[in-house]
């Protein structure tokens, strides 16, 4: 079966008419979560946000599209679909597909939003390119995983094929031009997990050049550029080179049917997915018996393997790398009894305090609960006092997940919340009425002169 030709041939038969009702209000519910994330990078990650305008600016075109939060300086598309990528992710804040671990609203919001303004799309071509993105970005994720996570960080390189489709379907290219815009994405998908120790902005690079590439690869497909038709299958393509155990079924089962946009997890916590559920059982610890942070004696959080392996780093030198530790998510819930944007200043990760009981803090991978992952996002949390006193708590499903999500009004508030510090509460209402019109909204002129002042 050539499962790249059926996902080309799905992108470009699907209509607006499709999709059903909730698909089209959670596709708005993640541009609505992404731009607030983008808008957030102004404050909690400056350093990051600067270098995102500059290289925009390197690329500067007055009809090009805008960066969010970034007034008078539009840029060729891929490259403000680069800049925008990078913002959305910047605070470590945006949506996850947990089977896929995809921050997908970093990556195909930005080519959707780039091309819809260049190429005058309406709110509902936008929507359309977005959940087209977003069904073949999740596959292919689900596709490679988990092997694939070993070295890859999974939003660099699935989410490059979601860029794609999304860009393609944006373009409006037939099925061969999509199949070769796919060809021409897994030939260029990268990114590696080196920076769960160093907390450095190649993390955040990731979701923006996964959107420039797949700019790029629908392009140059529709200037005739071609590819490798049976990229994601063949013996040397994409799945067999990402993945030791690749599962091609997930590439197309239930398109069309099953809608993988509905499970999304959007973020309760601006830190690694990982680190959430660890959060949670902490704080569920700490307010039902006021523990005082200076008498704890240690910390363990049993949970699955792959938060051992990759985010149990404690030699945190970096707000993202901090946003990226469980166990310094652990220590700090523990220690000032929440979990926001202040818990990752400066101050706080250098807290003496914190630092100790970072010390005293132990991710152990455990084989019972390992079992229940991805399903699950399970851990099972033990504060340990110097009387000898122990608590714990378990959670499964961390807020925001499928199975515990975010109301409609929770959304708003995060947004908001993200977004007023930037814009002002009056320009941020307005903005969320544009993107809630989407899908009546004749193009998107008026949402892009919304996001920024």
């Amino acid at each position: 079966m050539n499962e790249t030709r059926t996902l080309a041939e799905f992108v470009a038969g699907l209509r607006y008419e499709d999709l059903p009702q909730p698909v089209v209000e959670q596709a708005c519910r993640i541009v609505l979560d992404t731009v607030g994330c983008a808008l957030s990078a102004w404050s909690e990650d400056p350093d990051k946000a600067r270098i995102a305008l500059d290289i925009a600016r390197l690329y500067a075109n007055e009809r090009g599209a805008s960066i969010i939060g970034a007034a008078g300086v539009k840029a060729q598309p891929a490259f403000a679909a680069l800049a925008n990528g990078m913002l959305a992710n910047a605070a470590d804040n945006d949506d996850t597909h947990k089977r896929a671990l995809l921050h997908t609203g970093s990556v195909v919001l930005p080519p959707a939003l780039a091309l819809a303004e260049t190429e005058s799309l309406s709110g509902r071509e936008l929507i359309l390119a977005l959940v087209a993105g977003y069904e073949v970005a999740v596959r292919v994720g689900m596709a490679v995983m988990p092997t694939h996570y070993r070295y890859w960080h999974s939003t660099a390189t699935n989410s490059t094929f979601g860029a794609a489709a999304c860009a393609a379907k944006a373009l409006k290219l037939d099925a061969d031009g999509i199949q070769r815009a796919l060809g021409l994405a897994g030939t260029q998908a990268a990114g590696l997990n080196t920076f769960f120790e160093s907390g450095d902005m190649t993390k955040s690079i990731h979701p923006g050049k996964a959107a420039f590439n797949g700019i790029l690869s629908a392009q140059l497909a529709r200037l005739g550029a071609t590819s490798p038709p049976t990229m994601l299958e063949h013996p040397k393509g994409y799945l067999n080179a990402y993945s030791t155990e690749p599962k091609p079924e997930k590439l197309t089962a239930g398109l069309g049917t099953t809608w993988e946009i509905l499970q999304n997890g959007f973020k309760y916590f601006p830190s690694i997915l990982a680190s959430h559920a660890p959060i949670q059982a902490t704080l569920a610890i700490v307010h039902k018996h006021a523990i005082a942070p200076s008498n704890i004696a240690r910390i363990t959080n049993e949970t699955y393997n792959t938060v051992k392996t990759h985010f149990s780093n404690k030699d945190v030198a970096t707000v993202m790398a901090a946003r990226v530790s469980v166990p310094y998510c652990i220590a700090i819930a523990a220690v000032d009894g929440k979990l926001t944007q202040a818990q990752f200043a400066p101050e706080r990760i250098t807290d003496p305090l914190v630092r100790r009981i970072l010390a005293n803090t132990e991710v152990v991978a455990d084989a019972e609960l390992n079992q229940l992952y991805p399903d699950k996002f399970p851990a099972r949390v033990t504060i340990s006092m110097q009387d000898g006193a122990s608590f714990q708590e378990t959670v499964l499903f961390p807020k925001g997940d499928p199975q515990d999500p975010l109301s409609a009004a929770e959304i708003e508030e995060k947004y908001r919340g993200n977004a007023d510090a930037l814009l002002g509460a009056a320009r941020a209402q307005e903005l969320l009425q544009a993107i809630k019109a989407l899908p009546e909204a004749r193009g998107v002129t008026r949402l892009a002169g919304l996001l920024h002042v």
